[in-house]
């Protein structure tokens, strides 16, 4: 609740919209998904502009799996936690240098499976602070993105890809020079459409 002498942040006002439209973190992290290994991965947001930002990482050329790829910061569930949403927060800040007390939980998305790796991967989605000094983990990550919503969505399409030789048509987002595909192109689907549902939501002028 905003108190009647103060208007709401463009950042709030997002926070509100997004909390309608996500999962709950918990009842998300407790789905049955397919796939033989848990992960989880961040999904940063941040509002510039009054318009919703994500943070990518492209993963480096000489990787064994997903070389070049682009996808959220994330990675495998360790042993010894119990808690998707921190194995989020422990690879984001692995991953790009983004500290856990710096992001504000706020939801999560449709846990996904990933075919060549059999992973069942949780996505939860943080709001942050723009502007961040990101911290590229030297042995995983090429370069870190920040990528409008707007141009995400103006990118969409289907594409033909090739992958070990087997051709395939999938949804892609293609801003620039930079494409997403697979599992972060499906996350991003279920980000966007769920955004899209509450556009028409009575009071909504996150964007405003």
């Amino acid at each position: 609740m905003f108190s009647a002498s103060s208007s709401p942040t463009p950042r709030e006002l997002w926070a509100q919209r997004l909390k309608r439209v996500l999962l709950d973190p918990a009842e998300a992290a407790a789905l049955d998904v397919h796939g033989r290994i848990d992960a989880a991965v961040l999904v940063p947001l941040f509002v510039s502009d009054g318009a919703l930002h994500a943070v990518f990482t492209r993963r480096r050329d000489d990787l064994r799996r997903h070389a070049g790829e682009i996808s959220f910061p994330g990675g495998r569930q360790d042993d010894d936690e119990t808690d998707l949403r921190l194995t989020a927060l422990r690879e984001a800040e692995e991953e790009i240098g983004l500290p856990p007390d710096a992001v504000e939980l706020i939801g999560a998305l449709q846990p996904t499976p990933t075919i060549a790796t059999n992973y069942a991967v949780y996505p939860f989605v943080g709001l942050i602070e723009p502007g961040h000094a990101w911290t590229p983990s030297a042995s995983e990550v090429a370069a870190i993105l920040e990528l409008s919503l707007d141009d995400l969505r103006a990118g969409y399409a289907r594409q033909r890809m090739l992958r070990r030789g087997l051709p395939f048509r999938t949804d892609v987002y293609v801003v620039g020079e930079n494409l997403i595909w697979g599992a972060t192109a499906r996350m991003l689907t279920d980000l966007l459409e769920r955004l899209d549902v509450s556009v028409s939501a009575p009071g909504d002028h996150a964007g405003s």
